[in-house]
């Protein structure tokens, strides 16, 4: 494998692209904007990713047609509003066949696709891309920390084991360790429901909560996600790896997260529109609620945080008033019956073998 084109010249587009290219990689990136483009490739540096310079070697590009010419692989890392559009204008300069890493995070409003469905639904309409091999990148990897070489971890998903495993050669190095997943719709159903769930911790700290607050939302917002996710025919640890609880944790919590930080002006009393345009940059957490709750709904699984932050974002309930009417919801266990069940059978098998 000898050339890489990348979609997208945004933060985490950027932050791989270099990585790529320092594994090696001829490296093309295609930008959808003049800004991007012509900052980077004037500049060679990124607005949001101080100190990152850009290898003269790493050529930018505003035909798409050129980032796909001779590539053995794409990466596309626009965001998730913006992968069927970016697909379709790309349909025509993309062989059957083609290795797609994709690092979008988030649900189709309306259809309630992952963004790997979305590209192989957008590319097979013309009939000519029956065998294209998407694999979902997907974990904790803040493109801040990707760019300083910080030592992160992610996870390459697919149902063609071997597009994933070819994946995980590409992308690692010793800044960058890579695990594969079969159950590439769990790791994005995490990947776009954990921003979901940062949106509320934001909240919930920019109205004055504390760190016990945080950490219950992050637990019982994987226990949404978790629900979820075994009503869509997900694997269930697949929620408790990188892509599920490590990107949950480092996105609830990190400074460099736009859905937490977008969550602490709204709770700080700005407008979700105001909030957005003061992070500066797209706020996947917003995208992937409406879908969010119309899977849930669908799939009739109760999803308390999830439905309580539509109502703040779309009702303008209030956030303090959300936070009491979850406090005061009816009592529950933590556990459920059955899995109380299991456990006191396992005992008691244990004292008969004792």
């Amino acid at each position: 494998m000898k050339k890489i084109g990348v979609f997208g010249a945004g933060t985490m587009g950027m932050s791989l692209a270099r990585m790529l290219y320092l594994n090696g990689y001829e490296i093309v990136v295609w930008s959808a904007t003049d800004r991007d483009y012509k900052q980077c490739k004037e500049t060679r540096r990124h607005r949001n990713l101080e100190g990152m310079v850009i290898p003269e070697e790493i050529r930018f590009t505003r035909e798409i047609a050129e980032a796909c010419e001779g590539a053995d692989m794409i990466l596309s890392a626009v965001a998730s509003v913006y992968v069927r559009e970016t697909m379709a204008k790309a349909r025509p300069y993309i062989p059957d066949g083609q290795i797609i890493a994709d690092v979008a995070k988030g649900l189709e409003k309306g259809t309630m696709l992952t963004m790997s469905e979305v590209i192989e639904d957008e590319l097979k309409k013309d009939g000519k891309h029956d065998h294209v091999r998407v694999v979902a990148l997907s974990g904790p990897t803040h493109a801040e920390e990707v760019a300083k070489d910080l030592p992160t971890t992610i996870v390459s998903a697919s149902t063609d084991m071997a597009a994933a495993e070819e994946v995980q050669d590409v992308f690692m190095n010793t800044c960058m360790r890579v695990y594969t997943n079969a159950d590439v719709r769990g790791v994005e159903l995490c990947g776009a429901l954990k921003n979901v769930i940062s949106l509320a911790c934001g909240i919930a700290t920019g109205i004055g909560c504390g760190d016990n607050a945080r950490a219950a939302l992050i637990t019982r917002g994987m226990a949404e996600m978790t629900r979820l996710g075994l009503a869509a025919g997900c694997m269930e640890q697949t929620f408790y790896g990188l892509a599920g609880i490590g990107d949950l944790v480092v996105t609830a919590t990190s400074q460099h997260s736009r859905n937490n930080r977008c969550g602490q002006l709204i709770g700080r009393g700005y407008t979700v529109e105001e909030a957005t345009k003061e992070v500066g940059q797209v706020v996947e957490g917003l995208n992937a609620l409406p879908a969010a709750i119309e899977m849930g709904r669908k799939l009739g699984v109760e999803l308390p945080i999830t439905e309580m932050l539509s109502r703040i974002v779309n009702e303008g309930l209030d956030p303090a008033e959300a936070v009491g009417m979850l406090m005061t919801r009816e009592k529950k266990s933590e556990v459920s019956e059955d899995a109380i069940g299991k456990f006191f059978r396992s005992r008691r098998r244990a004292e008969r073998r004792g």
